[in-house]
């Protein structure tokens, strides 16, 4: 790296963690909303977080405490993994609120390694930043799950386990709509709702669900995606914690949806189609699932194979 290169700003997108069917597992990342970091490299063996600015109403302030951000987790574990001479102070600009359910803690985490990395001598590979990325979640959710972080490092949709992160095959005429009400529902009690155990024959359905999902996916074949995407296991627990929720899938699924759920762990939903023409006709209608519950929301249609996080410049000297 040039000497004189010592700040980069990157962006990471929002996502839809789970994709109804892949809980923890699968995710996919949307056009649309967005957070950025500004990173400087220092002289400094440290990591900072100097500012957070944006979409951080809900659930209380972000801290600043790099141990417990997930963008300052992430880049701890980065500098102590490469044993770096040199530290980093971060800037965040949050576009993507907070209990969500479009990613928002993962996108934080996600842009700054992007940052981060392009500040490097040796930049790392995408997919050698995913470890970090899982342990920067870690002060977000307790767990190492990796469906909202793996998707914002390699685009599209991704399988991310704990140890493996594979971008999947996605025909291009798969598209997304993302509707975000204006609601907060925090990740640790979306889960709480998850404890009790399941009956082996709903495990058994679920599965089967799966398989077809990922074998419509790899042959591009709406139908197999249709029959695959249905969440017997998660959707029905976290469902009544979601005001329209019921409203707003049937609105997807009578305008032609191959399938819809929550994203992430809500409260937003999202809903896959066949075409853009299709979820652009019916976001309005699910929009208006949360309207008739009383409470405002947004659409965002996207398509599926959108793209990953990436840097908004070069690296440069700064100001």
């Amino acid at each position: 790296m040039d000497a004189s290169h010592r700040q980069a700003r990157a962006f990471a997108p929002a996502g839809v963690g789970n994709i109804g069917v892949g809980f923890d597992l699968l995710g996919h990342v949307i056009e649309g909303p967005r957070d950025v970091a500004t990173v400087r490299r220092i002289d400094e063996p440290v990591v900072r977080i100097d500012a957070v600015r944006g979409e951080v109403r809900g659930i209380g302030r972000i801290p600043l405490d790099a141990e417990t951000n997930t963008a300052g987790r992430a880049l701890l574990q980065l500098r102590a993994a490469l044993r770096l001479p040199h530290g980093f102070a971060v800037e965040l600009d949050k576009g993507i609120p907070l209990g969500s359910g479009l990613a928002g803690s993962a996108a934080s985490c996600v842009a700054a390694l992007v940052a981060a990395n392009a500040l490097l001598d040796a930049p790392l590979p995408r997919e050698a930043l995913y470890p970090f990325a899982l342990e920067g979640e870690w002060a977000s959710t307790h767990s190492h799950q990796g469906d909202n972080v793996g998707p914002m490092l390699v685009g599209g949709v991704a399988l991310a386990t704990s140890t493996l992160l594979l971008r999947l095959d996605v025909p291009d005429w798969l598209h997304c709509v993302a509707v975000q009400p204006e609601l907060v529902l925090e990740t640790r009690q979306a889960r709480a709702v998850l404890a009790e155990p399941y009956p082996l024959e709903q495990v058994v359905r679920h599965s089967s669900h799966l398989a077809l999902f990922l074998t419509g996916l790899s042959r591009g074949d709406a139908g197999l995606i249709a029959d695959g995407l249905h969440d017997v296991l998660v959707e029905p627990r976290r469902a009544p914690l979601i005001p329209g929720f019921a409203a707003v899938k049937q609105a997807a699924l009578d305008h032609g949806a191959l399938g819809a759920s929550i994203s992430g762990g809500g409260p937003s939903c999202f809903a896959w189609f066949a075409s853009r023409a299709a979820a652009e006709a019916a976001a309005p209608d699910m929009v208006a699932g949360f309207t008739a519950a009383g409470v405002a929301a947004r659409a965002h249609v996207s398509p599926v194979a959108a793209p990953p996080a990436g840097l908004l410049a070069p690296p440069t000297a700064p100001l």
